[in-house]
C-alpha cells in the first residue's frame, strides 16, 4: 500500500487550516485506539506481533515523559478462538461469554508485553454508565489522572461481558453513547483533553474507495470535517464493530475536543511511529476550537432523556445567543428530571442541539401548554451545545 498517492479533501469549515502535522510530534497526552483487525487476524486469532508493536511505541512515548493510553478490541475474538467457536458469535449472549473469557486472556498480553520493557499497565472496563452518568463521569476522570501521574498505562476497553445487551437505552430507540471502541476511544480522548488520537485499523487511512475492490484507491491525507466528509464509507469488518464511518464520527467527536485525530494501518510495520512522528501516514483530522469539558459532556456523553420540538425560527433565536424558553417550544416529549439532558429539535425532526433542562417534563408541559410561561426559561444559553450548522 505504500504506492497510494494520498488526495485531500475540501477543507470546507476547516476551523484550524493552519496547522500542520507537525504539532503531533510534540503531543504530550496520546490514545492509541486498537482496533480487532490488528490485534486478532481473520480466523480471531491473536496477532502478537502487532500488539506488541503498539506496546513498545507505548512504551517509547512513556519513556520519553508523554502519558499515552490505549483503548483495545480483541477480548470477544480471543474468547471466540478459546471456545473453538467456527464462527464470530452473533447473539447478544455468546458474544457476552466470548468476552468474559478473553478479556483476562488479552489483558494478560498486555500486562507480558509492558513488563519486558519495565512498564506499568492497568485494566479499565468501561459501561456506557460511566459517562452518562456526571459523577461517574468525573471519577473516572480522577482514576486516569492519577495513573498517569504514577507514569501508568492504562488500557481500556468496554465491558462487553456485561453491556453487550443494553444496545437501547430506557426503551427510547436512541443510540448508545458508544456502540464500538473508535467511539469509546474518542470520548475517551476527549474527557482526557488528549493532544493526539491515533486509530488503528487494517487499512492505511481512510480511502477514496475499499482498496480490497478496486485497485485505484487512494489514501486521503486529510479530512477537516469529519462530519460532512461526502464519502462512501459505510461497512464493517468480519471481526469488529465499527467500521470507516464509526471512525470518522469518532474523528469528529475527538476534534471538538480539541484533538488531532489519524486513523492509520496498526498492520504496516513502522506505521504508528511514522504517525506519532508528525509524518505523512494516513488520514490526519486536524483539531477545531475545543469546547469545555462539561460542554463536552452534553454534547457526546450524555443520554439525552427528552427531546424539546422548536417553532419555526427558535433555531435562530439560540443562534443568535438567546436561552429555550417555552415560547420556543411547541412539544416535549419523554419523561426527564430537571438537570436531566434532553436534545432539541426542529419541527422536521433535525437536531438543533443539547442542553441540561431546568425544569421536569411535567413542569415544562405545563409550560408549553400556557401562553402565561412563554417567557419561563427552560434551558440556559450556558447550558446549551448547538449543532455546527456548515458556513
Amino acid at each position: 500500500m505504500s504506492q497510494l498517492q494520498p488526495v485531500s479533501t475540501p477543507e470546507g469549515d476547516a476551523a484550524t487550516p493552519a496547522l500542520t502535522r507537525e504539532a503531533i510530534a510534540t503531543a504530550k497526552r496520546v490514545v492509541l485506539k486498537v482496533g480487532t483487525g490488528v490485534v486478532t487476524h481473520a480466523d480471531g486469532t491473536i496477532a502478537l506481533s502487532r500488539l506488541f508493536r503498539v506496546v513498545e511505541s507505548a512504551s517509547r512515548l512513556r519513556r520519553e515523559g508523554r502519558e499515552v493510553l490505549i483503548v483495545t478490541s480483541g477480548a470477544v475474538g480471543l474468547g471466540r478462538v478459546a471456545l473453538q467457536l467456527p464462527e464470530p458469535p452473533q447473539t447478544a449472549e455468546l458474544k457476552q461469554t466470548c468476552a468474559a473469557i478473553g478479556q483476562s486472556r488479552l489483558m494478560e498480553l498486555y500486562q507480558q508485553g509492558f513488563a519486558r520493557l519495565g512498564v506499568t499497565c492497568a485494566q479499565i472496563l468501561i459501561t456506557w454508565t460511566d459517562f452518562d452518568d456526571r459523577v461517574r463521569y468525573l471519577n473516572l476522570h480522577e482514576t486516569l489522572q492519577s495513573l498517569f501521574r504514577l507514569r501508568v498505562v492504562p488500557v481500556v476497553n468496554e465491558n462487553d461481558a456485561i453491556s453487550l445487551n443494553d444496545r437501547v437505552y430506557r426503551g427510547t430507540g436512541k443510540r448508545p453513547i458508544f456502540d464500538d471502541n473508535d467511539r469509546l476511544g474518542a470520548l475517551v480522548a476527549s474527557e482526557l483533553a488528549a493532544d493526539l488520537i491515533v486509530l488503528l485499523t487494517d487499512v492505511p487511512g481512510v480511502m477514496t474507495a475499499d482498496p480490497r475492490r478496486d485497485p485505484e484507491a487512494r489514501l486521503i491525507d486529510r479530512i477537516d470535517r469529519p462530519d460532512n466528509h461526502g464519502l462512501d464509507v459505510d461497512g464493517h469488518s468480519g471481526l469488529g464493530r465499527g467500521g470507516m464511518a464509526s471512525k470518522l464520527e469518532a474523528a469528529w467527536v475527538a476534534s471538538r475536543g480539541g484533538c488531532h485525530t489519524v486513523i492509520a494501518s496498526g498492520v504496516d510495520p513502522g506505521a504508528l511511529d511514522r504517525v506519532l512522528a508528525g509524518e505523512e501516514q494516513g488520514t490526519w483530522v486536524p483539531p477545531r476550537a475545543a469546547l469545555s469539558s462539561r460542554s463536552r459532556w452534553i454534547a457526546y456523553c450524555s443520554h439525552p432523556r427528552g427531546t424539546l420540538a422548536m417553532a419555526d425560527g427558535g433555531a435562530e433565536r439560540l443562534r443568535g445567543g438567546e436561552p429555550l424558553r417555552a415560547g420556543d417550544v411547541v412539544r416535549a416529549e419523554g419523561a426527564f428530571r430537571r438537570g436531566d439532558v434532553v436534545e432539541v429539535r426542529a419541527l422536521d425532526g433535525s437536531l438543533v442541539g443539547r442542553g441540561v433542562v431546568a425544569l421536569d417534563s411535567r413542569l415544562v408541559l405545563q409550560a408549553v401548554s400556557h401562553e402565561a410561561g412563554a417567557g419561563i426559561e427552560l434551558v440556559g444559553r450556558e447550558h446549551l451545545i448547538l449543532k455546527e450548522v456548515e458556513n
